[in-house]
């Protein structure tokens, strides 16, 4: 636990002194922004409910955005500046570094993510909103973010570069995003096995509408888990290289 307080405080204090934290938080914000105007309070008149149903679901992109783009540099850099030497000389387990990396980003993460609370409180001035319906939707969020800040992590576990990382973060969230569409052209049973895989289309519904499942916690921690394990594993791998 010591050398995952120690790696967490280190690379929170990196997001939190670096610029490139800030850009990415500053970029997210006014992508949430944008799309919360034209496409959440924008439009027909609409009731309070759907128009913060609406904006959990356009939200939803920028945090999966900003996750990837906070995990591309977590191990890629230590490998790129010739760190990771240091690392996996030290009296530290790989799955201590992924943890301490993780839960940085992720905590920073938190706060780019609830510093958007004042948009629903904007549709609270002339209607009426649910602190349940928030409560859920922003835990969709994070669970959503975690998912993918987890791919994040292991595609930066591969890659030397840390713009490699990105692409292929980006393109593994991207992939996970597809089976949805990709089920509707199989036949059972790949069906439903790839349409429960899918990132967003069957899980994050309900969490945009106000509505609770345990299922849809249980699989976005399961994700969660799986890729940091992958990254991991990944990394013990490349230990003996």
């Amino acid at each position: 636990m010591r050398a995952i307080r120690i790696i967490f405080r280190r690379e929170l204090g990196a997001y939190l002194t670096s610029p490139v934290g800030w850009v990415i938080a500053a970029i997210a914000l006014f992508l949430q922004g944008i799309l919360f105007q034209a496409f959440a309070m924008g439009g027909p008149k609409k009731l309070s409910a759907e128009v913060l149903s609406q904006f959990f679901y356009y939200s939803s992109a920028p945090t999966m955005i900003a996750a990837v783009a906070l995990a591309m540099r977590l191990i890629s850099e230590e490998r790129q500046q010739g760190t990771m030497v240091l690392l996996n000389t030290s009296p530290v387990r790989d799955s201590e570094i992924v943890i301490g990396k993780f839960l940085s980003a992720f905590v920073f993460l938190c706060g780019i993510t609830l510093a958007s609370f004042y948009m629903p409180l904007l549709i609270s001035v002339r209607g009426k909103i649910s602190f349940g319906h928030v409560t859920v939707g922003y835990l969709g969020l994070l669970l959503l973010g975690a998912a993918a800040l987890a791919i994040g992590v292991f595609a930066s576990s591969l890659a030397r570069q840390q713009l490699v990382a990105g692409v292929v973060g980006a393109a593994l969230v991207g992939w996970m995003l597809l089976l949805w569409h990709l089920a509707k052209v199989v036949d059972p049973p790949l069906k439903d096995v790839l349409a429960g895989l899918d990132l967003f289309a069957r899980h994050f519904p309900p969490f945009q509408q106000g509505i609770l499942h345990l299922r849809d916690v249980v699989y976005y921690l399961a994700v969660t888990y799986f890729f940091l394990l992958l990254a991991v594993k990944t990394m013990e791998a490349k230990r003996w290289e």
